[in-house]
């Protein structure tokens, strides 16, 4: 399993400058994918999981800006704008559409990877709040990570968010729209079928045997349980 918080897709086109800093950031410690326009970028998204996304908004196939508004419709991992467009307005616009931070080329690469720190850090606070465990079961939210029966599993971070406000309902039922509004975001396109998608995708990883559910619990036409009551 990857170190937590260390995931990077760099989105970049200049060919120098892309070797240059997934040069660095592997010396840094990250695990670093490379996208050079933005259709791979999202591409990469939709399969895989990264902690921490390096945009530059000038590539060859589409705005930057528009990226983060798309990879913000599904996505709420941390967004930092690397760009020689230094107006204003454009980090505004930039910060407006879901970007986390906004730094300016040239940069410094210590000041790059300060910021990097800055972004995968857990929020003020987050301490116990980050865990969940009951029965054969253990959630670690800011890692996004679970363990079943001593066996560690990674989990996207839809898989964790669902879990996360499942959680929160301390057992109650959690309706299908609550869910896929807090999943997918107020006006998206996912629905019910989504969500039962992802409830499949979340038991293959926390249920013991994933064709007999004991922690996620499906209340028919009404929305998603979990059984934190459930026995060793």
């Amino acid at each position: 399993m990857q170190d937590a918080g260390n995931r990077i897709l760099l989105v970049e086109d200049e060919e120098q400058l892309l070797r240059v800093l997934e040069s660095t950031l592997v010396a840094a410690g990250y695990d670093t994918t490379t996208a050079r326009t933005g259709q791979a970028a999202l591409k990469a998204l939709r399969t895989e999981f990264f902690d921490v996304i390096l945009l530059d908004l000038g590539l060859p196939d589409m705005d930057g800006k528009d990226l983060i508004t798309v990879a913000r419709a599904s996505s709420r991992t941390p967004i930092l704008v690397l760009s020689a467009r230094a107006s204003e307005g454009e980090k505004i616009e930039a910060l407006d559409r879901g970007a986390n931070d906004y730094v300016s080329k040239p940069f410094a690469v210590g000041e790059l990877l300060a910021r990097i720190r800055v972004a995968v850090r857990p929020p003020f606070g987050a301490g116990a709040a980050g865990n969940a465990k009951f029965a054969d079961l253990e959630i670690d939210f800011h890692n996004r990570i679970v363990i079943v029966e001593g066996v560690t599993k990674r989990l996207t971070m839809r898989e964790s968010e669902m879990l996360r406000v499942l959680t929160a309902a301390k057992g109650a039922v959690v309706s299908h729209r609550q869910l896929v509004e807090s999943i997918w975001g107020k006006g998206g396109e996912a629905d019910v079928m989504h969500l039962r998608v992802l409830a499949w995708q979340v038991r293959r990883k926390i249920e013991p045997d994933s064709a007999r559910p004991k922690y996620l619990i499906a209340e028919q036409g009404l929305g998603y349980r979990l059984n934190m009551a459930a026995e060793d």
